[in-house]
């Protein structure tokens, strides 16, 4: 964690993605923003920045329901979805809407927690201990493949493309960890 701004690794790598593919404009929705990276977008021109958490858990202008967000179709340009679909139970609703929201020359960043295999879940794990046990935490209610989240997604219609950052000399000068996976999405 950077001791001046809080930001963690994956804030600063996400930063660092959306300034190399420039994709810092335009309407941006973003679900549960890190403060660090929150306090920059709104500052920034020529950002219409819509920042949303549905639990109040978060800096945000919003409360959208990612499985029924209340705006209209093809309206974003730029959805970022960090450490989130694993808290959702419908995931493929919350999916199908990313892909209604995203204007169709858009792209979106997702980040959730990775294991290697096949997704696991099971609606009947429920109390928090069982699901810490199972899952990693109190609160998911599954945990990702990197190819099991990419098959649902282009099930939904996505193009996936996924970055996976090894360890590089970029690292320290950024404080990237590394590895670290991003899947990049579009229509």
């Amino acid at each position: 964690m950077c001791p001046f701004c809080g930001s963690l690794s994956r804030n600063r790598r996400l930063f660092y993605l959306l300034n190399e593919n420039n994709n810092m404009k335009g309407k941006i929705l973003h679900f549960s923003p890190a403060r660090s990276i929150y306090r920059i977008f709104k500052k920034m021109k020529p950002i219409d920045y819509y920042s949303t958490d549905y639990e109040n858990e978060f800096l945000a202008d919003y409360n959208f329901d990612i499985t029924n967000i209340n705006q209209d179709a093809n309206k974003f340009d730029v959805i970022i979805c960090y450490h989130i679909l694993e808290y959702i139970l419908d995931d493929k609703k919350a999916i199908s809407e990313l892909y209604r929201v995203l204007e169709t020359k858009g792209t979106v960043y997702i980040q959730t927690p990775f294991k290697y295999g096949d997704i696991y879940e099971d609606e009947k794990i429920i109390s928090p201990e069982e699901r810490r046990i199972h899952f990693g935490q109190e609160d998911h209610v599954r945990v990702y493949s990197i190819g099991g989240l990419k098959n649902r997604l282009t099930n939904s219609g996505f193009k996936v493309i996924i970055k996976t950052f090894n360890h590089s000399n970029n690292d320290l000068y950024f404080g990237f960890k590394s590895p670290e996976t991003v899947l990049v999405l579009t229509k």
